[in-house]
């Protein structure tokens, strides 16, 4: 038969169901199963969702989130700001320069501005390379220089000691707001005025993963009821913290923060607002990725508004991103986001080229073995602005956590991804003794090191994962959550899955296994370059039509290898064509039937 496997290994999601499994086991699941397609049932099932708690998972409402109150400092630091944008006292939001921090500096500068049209908002965002990740002294002294009495950081600043008591000997009041990894006793905290973060310790906030436009829009939702000393908001107050969503929704897509709790309301309800927001910079945006005549999900984010918001921090100065947030001039707004597409396409080409180059590396040190389970690599010639998203492509590819690092004056200077269950900002914690600063959390991180403590840092690094991970934690596995038939697969039930939605990390796309199928038509190529396939299954006397996305490229021997009669086990996204709108799933993987 012909060997049609594409990866190594295949596992349920969730916990285990039995093809017959009886939904009335659990109390109340029966009841709240009616209404609901066979397919629907057993996904809902199958992650858990037949319960009396199911409904703010698959209706959220922005009643479900929480008081932001409850985030520590969190009314210290919004009476603090309250009082500077009263009596003009310059602010400064200090943000990152990715998309969260973009966006998250965003939503305070148009929060302040909509509650005290006359306060003085400075924004500043650092440059990517010449000043790296967070707060930074040369920074803080500019700002002082300016006049700055607050200085507000979001999505960075849990880490920056030094700074932190830069500003206090300068007398400015220092606010940090931010998501990632940070001390974990009090005492080891940054000298602030006041922090606001869901995890700090001793938090009591009842949701921990955030992310940094979260964080600011809870930062500006507190801001809004305490000027007007009431939760009940003025209209135009209220207004913009519906619309304000957009910008957050962004924020959590974009920094890959699971999209459940406080994340998947945010989401949810910040999603439909991209396309028709009243900010004309991500209206033109919107334009600018030719998404305005479609219905923008978690996928045209990550794929298409995200990457653009990123390119010119990662090939210019994310200023002009957060410019493009707060413009309210047309024809500016357009002007940017033309840029931001033109740089995009420029960081795909250098991003490829890094990519390609890193992995010969990874092969050529042995990283690549089955007994070395992390990528530690440098190089003076590499963008230090592209290498983080090229780590991803490399975890993507090799199933391993990545470092890559560049040359950087008389630092190297990187990026880190991670893979699930290993935890990037830990292994860094055990391997700091060879560091002069790193960064981030469990899935990413920045860091810097001196030339000369590479080859430690490396042997320290690689012995940590290889301690940590067995080696089938490298290994790709296509996970998927119940079987099903083609006869289950009935426009209703997609419609009913779409619930789910909107699927990211920790809440991924619906999956079901299709087995026993036949090929019963030759793999018909599509689209540019004949990039794609449609396959025609079948199964008894229905027949099913699936779509391989880039299969032609990414798989070209199972492409046009398959005989037809070849007896196959396919697992599915189930969807519907956006064109006629029949069943027409994606394909995930195939298998020997």
């Amino acid at each position: 038969m012909t060997q049609v496997h594409t990866v190594r290994g295949l596992t349920k999601l969730w916990r285990p169901i039995s093809s017959g499994s009886d939904t009335s086991a659990r109390p109340g699941s029966s009841q709240l199963a009616r209404g609901y397609e066979p397919l629907t049932t057993r996904v809902l099932e199958a992650r858990g969702l037949l319960n009396e708690e199911s409904e703010k998972f698959l209706a959220p409402r922005l009643a479900h989130l929480h008081d932001p109150s409850l985030l520590p400092d969190m009314d210290r630091a919004a009476e603090r700001i309250l009082h500077a944008a009263a009596s003009q006292q310059p602010i400064a939001i200090y943000g990152d320069y990715d998309v969260d921090g973009v966006t998250a500096s965003a939503i305070l500068a148009r929060t302040l501005t909509a509650i005290h049209p006359e306060a003085r908002v400075i924004t500043y965002i650092p440059h990517r390379i010449d000043e790296g990740y967070g707060l930074n002294a040369d920074a803080i002294r500019s700002l002082a220089e300016a006049g700055a009495a607050v200085i507000v950081t979001v999505d960075c600043g849990i880490t920056a000691t030094g700074p932190a008591m830069l500003a206090r000997d300068l007398g400015i009041d220092l606010i940090i707001t931010d998501h990632h990894n940070g001390a974990e006793n009090e005492a080891d905290l940054p000298p602030a005025y006041a922090i606001v973060h869901p995890r700090r310790p001793g938090s009591a906030y009842p949701f921990a993963d955030l992310c940094g436009a979260g964080v600011a829009y809870k930062l500006a939702w507190r801001l809004c009821t305490m000027h007007a000393a009431s939760p009940r908001l003025p209209q135009h107050l209220r207004d913009l913290l519906v619309e304000l969503l957009a910008l957050a929704a962004l924020g959590a897509i974009a920094d890959v923060v699971p999209l459940l709790g406080e994340n998947r309301v945010i989401v949810r309800s910040g999603l439909p607002r991209i396309r028709t927001s009243p900010f004309i910079g991500l209206r033109a945006l919107v334009k600018a990725s030719s998404l305005d005549g479609d219905r923008i999900d978690t996928d045209a984010v990550g794929f298409s508004l995200a990457p653009r918001l990123n390119a010119c921090g990662r090939l210019g100065h994310a200023r002009e991103a957060l410019e493009l947030m707060l413009t309210d001039d047309p024809l500016r707004a357009a002007e940017i986001a033309r840029d931001l597409t033109r740089l995009n396409d420029n960081r795909r080409t250098v991003e490829k080229q890094i990519a390609e180059q890193a992995l010969e590396l990874a092969a050529e040190s042995g990283m690549l073995h089955a007994d070395t389970r992390a990528i530690v690599l440098a190089h003076p010639e590499w963008h230090t602005g592209v290498i983080g998203i090229v780590c991803s492509r490399l975890v993507e590819r090799t199933g391993r956590p990545t470092i890559l690092l560049q040359h950087q004056g008389q630092m190297l200077a990187g990026s880190g991804r991670s893979i699930d269950g290993y935890s990037l900002h830990a292994a860094l914690s055990e391997c700091s003794p060879h560091l002069h600063t790193f960064g981030g959390h469990d899935m990413a991180a920045g860091l810097k090191l001196t030339p000369d403590k590479l080859d430690a840092f490396r042997d320290a690094f690689t012995s940590h994962a290889s301690r940590l991970l067995n080696p089938e934690d490298l290994i790709p596995r296509v996970q998927f959550d119940c079987d099903a038939s083609i006869r289950d697969l009935t426009p209703l039930a997609i419609r009913q899955l779409e619930l789910l939605a909107p699927f990211g990390r920790e809440n991924p796309p619906v999956r079901v296994r299709l087995s026993g199928l036949r090929v019963s038509a030759r793999p018909e190529p599509f689209g540019k370059a004949g990039a794609h396939i449609k396959l025609t299954l079948r199964e008894g006397e229905r027949s099913l039509r699936v779509i391989g996305w880039n299969w032609a490229s990414r798989h070209p021997q199972t492409a046009a290898s398959i005989p037809v009669g070849t007896r196959i086990d396919a697992l599915v996204i189930p969807k519907l064509s956006t064109w006629s709108g029949l069943v027409e799933p994606e394909l995930v993987d195939l298998q020997p039937g």
